[in-house]
């Protein structure tokens, strides 16, 4: 398979140009979940802009093995013959001081890339290298690259107020996940409903990505790649998990339990089998990774008891929705009827979250690019007993409302569903005050003339509540959401 593109990435190989044309001594600490490019960043930024840079990558080994490499590195660098095979500097101090007579006179990108592999070995690491930062350093010509992927330590043992480095480092980046509009980069002959279908198996993540070749189909892609015995992906909920935990199988039972669809910790309790006194342990721990979060509507506070909890991460969601319960199945090769099964699924999969989702996202670029009359200040969804709406922007301080529906079906949707949406407006709209509300309408397949007609009808002052009034309503397709998001994402 050929190497897939490096797309998408303009922002942030901008931001590495620019740390390394300064004239001062910089420190970035680069982090992100694991396979979200890191590494594929840093080595494209090297290849294209070419500067005086050293890439050294920690490995799991003891701490005097990875000083012993770090220190041939070095001199090997600087060397036109291999170091000695014993060769190493005494300390990790020692080792770093080289850097900065490294780069005493001319510009010198070092790239320590996964950092937290030392962290775990060596325990008093960041403090060497703040100590390093300090004396040395900080007075040199150094760009010094600080990388990892275990978010948790990166956060705490960098990051946070109390770590050595805090206040040290002239800038970090976390690296997100790709947006939706890089698919087209990837796959450029797959169709939009094909890409948001891909999208919501691996979510922005560049190296699942390369798992797909693009120029199979959809279906034999996930047969092959994700169902056949050379599937790659098997382990991956495990190593996500294992950066944060050690016995992964009651987080896993949640997990699978939150993706059946299951939101509270009384659900998930019952669900996953595990005593309800420990479920908000896990439930903690689980957000703490960013693989989980607790939602509460948009017009409610954060202690609400409306909050449910859901999986962020878009293929731990389809793995334990689709794969984790279907592993006998696979090991037998029976993969047609497994790809049946989710295909049969994926329909309601990808409508309950993947096309919410890049609607939402819709909405919050839209009010940037004024398309809407209202800029929201939070946008989400809005649930209770008595309704649910998809998509809500809402301004709680000029008392504006945005409210919208997502239909992912497989035809055109009819006026139904949008007088339904007009009736749920009694019951999610706040209290008090007078509320302005702006409706949005998003189908995979267009809208039928009926629905066209009567969002047109929906204008200022005629159609209203208690405590309300409409302003107009505006419907959106797949292929507007598709071309708009590509237009406007920077």
């Amino acid at each position: 398979m050929p190497l897939t593109p490096f797309v998408a990435r303009e922002r942030e190989s901008n931001i590495l140009q620019s740390e390394w044309r300064s004239n001062d001594a910089k420190m970035l600490i680069l982090y992100g979940r694991r396979r979200v490019g890191k590494t594929r960043l840093i080595t494209h930024w090297i290849e294209t802009a070419s500067p005086r840079a050293l890439y050294w990558v920690a490995e799991p080994t003891s701490s005097k093995d990875q000083l012993r490499a770090f220190s041939q590195a070095l001199f090997n660098f600087e060397s036109s013959t291999s170091a000695p095979q014993d060769f190493s500097y005494s300390t990790w101090g020692q080792a770093f001081e080289q850097v900065a007579r490294m780069a005493k006179h001319d510009r010198f990108a070092l790239i320590l890339d996964e950092f937290t592999y030392l962290m775990e070995l060596e325990q008093g690491i960041a403090g060497v290298l703040q100590n390093a930062w300090d004396h040395h350093l900080k007075n040199s010509n150094v760009f010094l690259i600080v990388s990892g992927s275990h978010l948790g330590m990166m956060e705490r043992g960098i990051l946070a107020y109390q770590a050595p480095l805090y206040g040290r480092a002239t800038s970090k980046l976390l690296l997100q996940p790709l947006p939706f509009k890089a698919t087209k980069g990837f796959f450029p002959k797959y169709r939009a409903d094909e890409r948001v279908a891909l999208y919501s198996i691996f979510g922005g993540v560049p190296a699942y990505w390369e798992q797909f070749d693009p120029n199979y189909s959809l279906d034999k892609n996930i047969k092959e790649k994700l169902l056949g015995d050379t599937n790659l992906m098997q382990d991956e909920p495990r190593l996500l998990l294992q950066d944060f935990v050690s016995e992964i199988h009651n987080y896993a039972a949640i997990l699978r339990s939150i993706a059946q669809g299951y939101r509270t910790p009384k659900e998930i309790a019952a669900s996953s089998g595990l005593n309800d006194k420990h479920i908000s342990m896990y439930l903690s721990t689980l957000i703490g990774t960013g693989f989980v979060e607790r939602r509460v509507p948009v017009t409610e506070s954060g202690a609400s008891r409306l909050g449910r909890h859901h999986i962020t991460d878009p293929y731990l969601r389809f793995y334990y929705r689709f794969l984790s319960r279907r592993q006998s199945q696979l090991a037998l090769g029976i993969t047609d009827q497994a790809l049946e099964e989710i295909k049969k699924h994926l329909i309601d999969f990808i409508g309950t979250h993947t096309w919410e989702e890049l609607c939402r996202e819709w909405l919050l670029r839209a009010s940037e690019k004024k398309l809407l009359p209202f800029l929201p200040d939070q946008i989400g969804s809005v649930w209770n007993r008595d309704a649910q709406v998809d998509v809500v922007g809402i301004n709680t301080m000029d008392k504006t409302l945005i409210l919208g529906e997502c239909k992912w079906d497989r035809h055109p949707i009819d006026m139904d569903v949008l007088q339904k949406l007009i009736e749920k407006t009694d019951k999610v709209v706040p209290g008090d005050g007078q509320w302005k509300v702006y409706y949005l309408g998003f189908s995979r397949k267009g809208w039928t003339a009926g629905a066209q007609k009567f969002a047109k009808s929906i204008k200022a002052g005629k159609t209203s509540g208690i405590n309300w009034h409409a302003t107009g309503m505006l419907l959106r397709t797949l292929d507007h959401v598709d071309e708009e998001l590509e237009n406007w994402s920077g």
